[in-house]
């Protein structure tokens, strides 16, 4: 694919959490295609050490370098070492994708150590991660990109997974607050992004399945949209999927933030007494609550 972004070039350096598998496998192998250094970091294993070996036959073809760095994202030191191997081995780093995540499930008041490792390593580990990278890539002058991984539950924040919300939440307001600060800075030539994919098939969202959704998309499309989109110059980069489009996306989003506005109780989308409400706003019909049908009833009454 044609990239005109000038961060994303051959021979510049990408650095990818999260990258031996998944979104960041394939991010790593379009880098990798695009003729770039790249530095995966993953947990130290053997599915590291097969990402590292089957990017390097494309790295081969290209003229770039791949190289596996050992990192647990929830620890500073792992992440303050990944970031001096990755500056002594290629210098200056161009693109910093914080994509590492962890999903194993949580509740309001379920096990204490689920929502440690979720938030430790879905939000610290992209605050840290950002931290460590970021200033090096705002001194070195060259055009960078510090990308990091969100998701949709961070943002409309559905029942089920509270601790999984609330790190990606953070990570749609640490990302938000990056940005500004990048753009701010005089001459400064990195700008951030938040990545949110829709339902893509990977082994964090694939659960017992062995075959793949025919709605969800594959890393592969996901990437490629990411870089289309990160292209144009997208800070929110919100990805469709075979199941859900952009405009309803738009409507759930928009929902969501209508509880505050409205005055609606919390996640009202799931709430019995606003269900109908939703459905009709998502199907495009005016949205007609009950509480605006009692006021309807009242000026009726005044009237008579």
């Amino acid at each position: 694919m044609n990239i005109n972004h000038p961060a994303i070039k051959p021979g510049k350096t990408a650095v990818i959490t999260g990258g031996a598998s998944g979104i960041g496998y394939a991010a790593a192998k379009r880098f990798a295609e695009l003729g770039m250094n790249v530095v995966i970091a993953d947990l130290k294993g053997e599915k590291l050490n097969r990402a590292e070996q089957s990017l390097q036959s494309v790295a081969n073809e290209k003229d770039g370098l791949i190289v596996a760095c050992p990192t647990d994202v929830s620890d500073l030191s792992s992440l303050e070492e990944l970031e001096r191997m990755a500056s002594q081995t290629f210098g200056n780093v161009h693109v910093l994708m914080n994509n590492a995540g962890v999903q194993p499930g949580s509740s309001v008041f379920g096990k204490q150590f689920n929502w440690q490792r979720i938030i430790d390593v879905n939000l610290w580990g992209i605050i840290n991660g950002t931290r460590l990278f970021g200033p090096e890539m705002i001194a070195h002058g060259e055009p960078a990109v510090i990308i990091n991984t969100g998701s949709k539950q961070g943002i409309t924040t559905p029942p089920g997974d509270p601790a999984y919300n609330v790190s990606k939440a953070g990570v749609k307001a640490f990302t938000e607050a990056l940005q500004h600060d990048l753009r701010n800075r005089e001459k400064c030539q990195v700008s951030a992004h938040l990545f949110v994919p829709g339902f893509v098939f990977t082994p964090l969202t694939s659960g017992d399945r062995t075959e793949k959704p025919d709605g969800a998309w594959t890393p592969e499309q996901t990437v490629d949209f990411m870089l289309e989109r990160l292209d144009a110059g997208d800070f929110y980069i919100l990805c469709p999927d075979g199941e859900v489009d952009r405009a309803t996306d738009e409507k759930r989003i928009a929902w969501a933030a209508g509880d505050i506005v409205e005055n609606r109780p919390p996640l009202s989308r799931w709430h019995p007494d606003y269900y109908h409400a939703f459905t009709r706003f998502l199907a495009g019909t005016p949205e007609f609550p009950e509480k605006e049908a009692e006021k309807a009833d009242e000026k009726k009454a005044k009237k008579s």
